[in-house]
């Protein structure tokens, strides 16, 4: 260990990451000829080719997919543990952060607190993805900053904190005939339906109905902003949340209805690594988020 250079350790994740000798160098900041030498280096050291050719592409072995999570982990712990011992400064600070947050979750607490971070932390940067299959394997990985998403998403493996709880309302266009009076459960069950598929799986709201309550879904949307888009000019109707419903009532000319049944209430949880939870700047931008969660209630 003593002999071993640690830096290899962040060329490895960058190499496995992007299986790319190109794509590793150009993340990290190297020339590819020295990322060609860490390669070499890592083959050395661990015994291993890393990363084989296969026709135009490069594939990682069975034994650095085995080591992959493993130093994943250690250099998280070892990046909490730096971050934790220095300062954070918003007002000067270029930190990249990572967040996962569905199209909802941006666009009700996302999108407002980053336009407003821009006077007060101008230089930050952020990088916002929707989730994938593979979005606890990255927060398990320390490869994301904040993953924004429902309860029952959450790995249970990390610390995990509510921002706030949300309901669903009914939706359509506003000449939506259906609409114009107190919406029934006999019309709701009735009508033509949206329902909205999240990287092939049903949403939170829509994982609330079961067999027996079977709607009449004639179109899916993978987000919860395209199954709005899809309701204007029809009379189908789609259920989103009421932060969503809100913001977008005016500018899509929506009609908003009580579901005539019941429905779970939603708990927008905000979780991240366990060995980044005294980073300095992950704790400011936690507090930021609760902030912004409360403005937008």
């Amino acid at each position: 260990m003593d002999q071993f250079d640690l830096n290899l350790l962040v060329a490895f994740d960058a190499l496995l990451t992007e299986c790319s000798v190109t794509g590793a160098a150009q993340r990290m900041g190297l020339t590819q000829s020295a990322m060609s030498a860490a390669l070499k280096r890592l083959r050395e050291a661990l015994g291993d080719d890393i990363l084989v050719q296969q026709g135009k592409r490069m594939l990682p072995t069975p034994h650095a997919l085995m080591l992959e999570p493993q130093i994943a982990s250690a250099l998280q712990t070892l990046r909490g543990v730096i971050a934790s011992a220095t300062q954070f400064d918003p007002t000067t600070s270029d930190r990249h952060f990572h967040i996962v947050a569905s199209d909802y979750a941006t666009a009700v607490l996302v999108s407002p607190l980053i336009s407003r971070l821009q006077a007060v932390a101008p230089n930050l940067r952020f990088d916002v993805r929707l989730p994938e299959p593979t979005t606890i394997l990255a927060l398990n990985q320390g490869k994301l900053d904040l993953l924004l998403t429902p309860e029952g998403f959450v790995s249970a493996e990390h610390p995990k904190e509510l921002l706030f709880t949300e309901r669903h309302v009914v939706v359509g266009c506003s000449s939506n005939p259906l609409l114009h009076t107190p919406l029934t459960l006999e019309g709701f069950y009735a009508a033509g339906h949206i329902a909205v598929m999240i990287d092939g799986r049903p949403s939170f709201i829509d994982s609330a109905f079961s067999a027996d309550k079977a709607r009449r879904v004639e179109l899916t949307a993978p987000s919860f902003l395209q199954a709005t888009l899809m309701v204007r000019n029809s009379t189908r109707l789609a259920l989103i949340h009421e932060r969503l419903a809100r913001m977008f009532q005016a500018p899509l000319s929506l009609a908003i209805a009580e579901c005539p049944l019941p429905l779970p209430t939603m708990r927008e949880m905000m979780q991240y690594h366990a060995a980044r939870q005294d980073d300095p700047g992950l704790v400011w931008l936690r507090n930021e988020l609760r902030a912004e969660a409360q403005r937008g209630g």
